[in-house]
């Protein structure tokens, strides 16, 4: 099992050369390409069947290579476990669906433009499978790279400026994150007491390696910062229409579906282990943030006259969930943020697809240019109206599962100790289903206005296809949502009960002589070793 996971991660970069050997038959291209997407997800079909669910704290299929660095523990390490195995999942499966996507919209370069989707499929398995820091940050940066091309060279009028601030604004949150690694890389190598630095994910989410609360406080924002900047939380939101207006459609599926996961991602994996006592501190912040976005993200796509732009606000709103529901820091709470990057890429992503179908045929995508397309594309209008109804978060579809979880997590959160954080973001459920069925609306039903409509046909099988998987898990996990949580289920309980521990721990540990006094009353630190004995004894 250890070489199938190797093997799903590295294929598609494989698959490089086979395109290249082809790269002046354009229909060859696209065949290939297909043919290493699809056999990818194949391929990694096993590792979701022989997932054991019972032990998902635990990383299976784990390969451990060599230091790379003498007296340095960075290694090649991967695997997957609770937290990573859906997502790794989606990231194959939207493989030959982006293909597909791209079947006739990309007309020049196609041998770039297929190794570009195929770099950054290996980069997004990469981040997920990753288990050593230094491995998991390579990754991250490398899924820049191709995501600039994409859009720089393959995306619409604005192409330039949505590439600029796409570049610097993840950038710099990628340095920062990095200045931040290495300081924590070199704690953890002090701590472990055999080499110089350690960047193993296991020993640094280990009860064994804490740090201090002024530590946790820097290193918290510098990493949080680079992910949030990812997600993006707002303010940090601002790149992410340009990027989605401008870029192809495989790209905006790509971007919706896996890329902005990898942000919310990091903050579970890394920020949430590593710096428990930073992230219950700072958890109330990142809830007026999160439900800010929500609830601006929704007002603001509720005025856009482009379809595409409204549909990447609605991420900017429904990202925001999923960061309230991280931070609520229960078991419900978190459950819910992690199949909701499921649901989000699967129904934003089906989305997406969707605008970019109905472009091709009509070559605008301004809402006043459409209208009363229903009867002559009643697929289409089938499609859309589920995939728009499962972002919306209907009951039966994916969207409520995840939405309702968070919002019920959040409600009793501990650490935010103020319900009306949950009122306020299911205000964004509301929205959501304002702005979402206006525009199904104006876009589908009333009198046709322009002559190009009544020529519009249908979708075809190929475009079907590419759908019809998405619409299926749509469905599935609305309905069966228990098929799904029960692969992060032990792993949320393990680590959401171990961060706890390690965060008591460190308070109990703190001398108070040695911390400034705005650490000691931002964290409650005398407080806390009051308590602790307290509550010991009963």
């Amino acid at each position: 099992m250890e070489f199938l996971l190797n093997l799903t991660i590295y294929l598609p970069l494989l698959g490089i050369a086979a395109i290249l050997l082809v790269r002046n038959n354009d229909e060859a291209i696209k065949w290939v390409s297909l043919a290493i997407t699809s056999a990818t997800f194949f391929i990694s079909l096993p590792l979701l069947f022989g997932f054991d669910v019972a032990n998902s704290a635990i990383p299976q299929y784990v390969t451990e290579g060599a230091a790379i660095f003498s007296g340095m523990d960075v290694k090649y390490l991967v695997g997957l476990d609770g937290l990573s195995m859906l997502l790794f999942m989606l990231t194959t499966l939207m493989g030959p669906i982006v293909v597909l996507a791209s079947w006739t919209s990309v007309k020049k370069s196609l041998a770039g433009y297929f190794s570009m989707l195929m770099i950054l499929q290996t980069a997004s398995l990469g981040v997920f499978a990753a288990l050593d820091l230094v491995v998991f940050y390579v990754f991250f940066e490398l899924s820049l790279i191709p995501m600039y091309f994409l859009i720089g060279i393959w995306g619409g009028a604005g192409r330039i400026k949505a590439t600029i601030k796409f570049f610097i604004y993840t950038l710099v949150g990628s340095l920062l994150m990095l200045v931040a690694l290495l300081y924590l890389g070199y704690a953890a190598g002090a701590a472990s007491g055999t080499v110089t630095f350690t960047s193993d994910w296991r020993f640094i989410a280990g009860p064994e390696f804490t740090l201090g609360l002024v530590e946790q406080t820097w290193l918290f924002l510098a990493f949080a910062l680079a992910f949030c900047i990812k997600v993006p939380l707002f303010p940090f939101h601002t790149w992410l229409p340009y990027a989605h207006t401008e870029a192809p459609t495989a790209g905006s599926v790509v971007l919706a579906a896996i890329m902005l996961k990898l942000g919310t991602y990091g903050l579970i994996r890394v920020v949430l282990p590593a710096f428990p006592n930073a992230f219950m501190e700072f958890a109330p912040w990142m809830a007026v943030l999160s439900v800010i976005g929500i609830i601006y993200g929704a007002l603001v796509a509720m005025v856009q006259k482009d379809v595409k732009k409204l549909v990447a606000y609605s991420s900017v709103s429904h990202m925001g969930f999923v960061v309230l529901g991280i931070f609520a820091l229960n078991t419900v709470a978190m459950q819910g943020a992690i199949i909701q990057m499921i649901n989000h890429g699967l129904a934003t992503g089906a989305l997406f697809l969707i605008v970019g179908m109905i472009y091709d045929r009509r070559h605008t995508r301004m809402i006043s240019d459409f209208g009363g397309i229903a009867k002559q594309m009643p697929v289409f209008a089938v499609v859309f109206m589920i995939a728009t109804l499962a972002s919306i978060g209907l009951p039966g579809l994916n969207g409520f599962i995840g939405e309702f979880l968070i919002l019920n997590g959040t409600f009793f959160s501990e650490l935010y100790s103020n319900k009306a954080y949950a009122i306020l973001a299911a205000t964004g459920v509301i929205l959501a289903a304002v702005y979402m069925l206006w525009m199904y609306q104006r876009v589908m039903f009333g009198p046709i206005t322009h002559e190009e409509n009544k020529k519009l046909v249908d979708l075809n099988g190929r475009e079907i296809g590419l759908l019809v998987p998405l619409v299926i898990f749509m469905v599935w996990i609305g309905v069966r949502p228990l098929d799904f949580t029960q692969y992060s289920e032990e792993w949320v309980e393990h680590y959401i009960s171990s961060s706890e521990e390690k965060s008591q721990t460190v308070l109990l540990n703190t001398n108070m002589d040695e911390i400034p006094d705005w650490t000691a009353r931002m964290y409650k630190v005398e407080e806390a070793q009051e308590a602790v004995p307290f509550y010991a004894e009963q």
